[in-house]
């Protein structure tokens, strides 16, 4: 199916990247405007307002484009799963992970004109105890650090991240992780377990480095018992993916799985508090359709 010159939907969500999708989209309306698009702005005040905007748009025969973070493009890419609508990208938060990974340029301009272009590629979807994830699942040490980084409003850009990280280690004791594939039951003592669809989390942070967005299963990282210092040590190499050749980090590849561990911890994805633990994951293949540049521009 041909999505060029369909009308588009941009949500924009105003508060998202502390108002840079605001400041944003006069520019994002001129791009759109020069290529004489059909669209209109819809303005979003939350991840279920705009989920329902989204597919009213669907329903009437437009392509939705989400202007914001990770958060509202997960929300909004999980429930359009299934759907031969496919879903647009204009990079408008902090983390912006997703559009990174597929090669969406943070440059307004670049975005819409991939838009415009009406190339899609199928993705797949993740799922967690019944919710859809576009990007990483992660909990322990990870999900602590992503809800402390959610509270902290002074910084931007991946420095958000590397503070979070920083706080959430003052008080870090290691957890208990016990992890589920079929038969197979695995026991870890550790920081994290990350259940990774995609590549990059926490702006521009490679946690799975291997991971593809369409083979069917997760990249599974888990990041065992070490001392802090070395913890911290390591945290700069996880911007380049090569964390992955330390003893302490383990990847394997599921497209099913059970996670539970010793403490309640909140399943964190696309920045979103998800779920909480135990939790059942599995992978739905290829089942978002997204426009993006071909994969060799990626």
């Amino acid at each position: 199916m041909d999505f060029e010159g369909m009308p588009l939907a941009v949500l924009v969500n105003p508060s998202s990247g502390g108002g840079r999708a605001l400041k944003l989209l006069p520019r994002v309306e001129q791009a759109l405007d020069t290529a004489r698009a059909t669209f209109r702005v819809l303005r979003t005040t939350g991840l279920e307002q705009g989920v329902e905007q989204a597919l009213r748009a669907v329903e009437a025969g437009e392509i939705p484009v989400v202007m914001s973070g990770d958060g509202l493009v997960g929300a909004v890419g999980g429930a359009m799963s299934g759907a031969e609508t496919p879903l647009g990208i204009v990079p408008g938060g902090r983390g912006n992970d997703l559009a990174r990974v597929l090669g969406i340029s943070s440059e307004p301009e670049a975005a819409v004109a991939t838009v415009l272009a009406g190339e899609t590629r199928r993705i797949d979807v993740g799922e967690a105890n019944g919710k859809r994830f576009l990007g990483i699942a992660s909990f322990g040490f990870d999900s602590e650090a992503n809800r402390l980084a959610n509270e902290t409003h002074f910084l931007r850009g991946n420095l958000v991240y590397a503070y979070a990280a920083l706080r959430a280690l003052a008080s870090w004791k290691p957890a208990r992780f016990t992890i589920a594939v079929g038969e197979e039951r695995a026991r870890l003592s550790g920081y994290s377990v990350c259940v990774a669809n995609s590549r990059a989390y926490g702006g521009g942070m490679y946690i799975a480095p291997a991971a593809e967005l369409d083979d069917g299963e997760f990249d599974v990282v888990t990041i065992g018992e070490v001392g802090r210092l070395r913890f911290v040590s390591n945290l700069p190499r996880v911007f380049k993916g090569t964390h992955v050749e330390s003893d302490e980090v383990r990847v394997f590849r599921a497209s099913h799985l059970e996670v539970s561990a010793s403490k309640p911890f909140a399943v964190y994805a696309d920045g979103e508090h998800l779920t909480d633990l135990p939790a059942s994951l599995r992978v739905l293949p290829r089942a978002l359709n997204i426009l993006a540049p071909p994969q060799g521009d990626a």
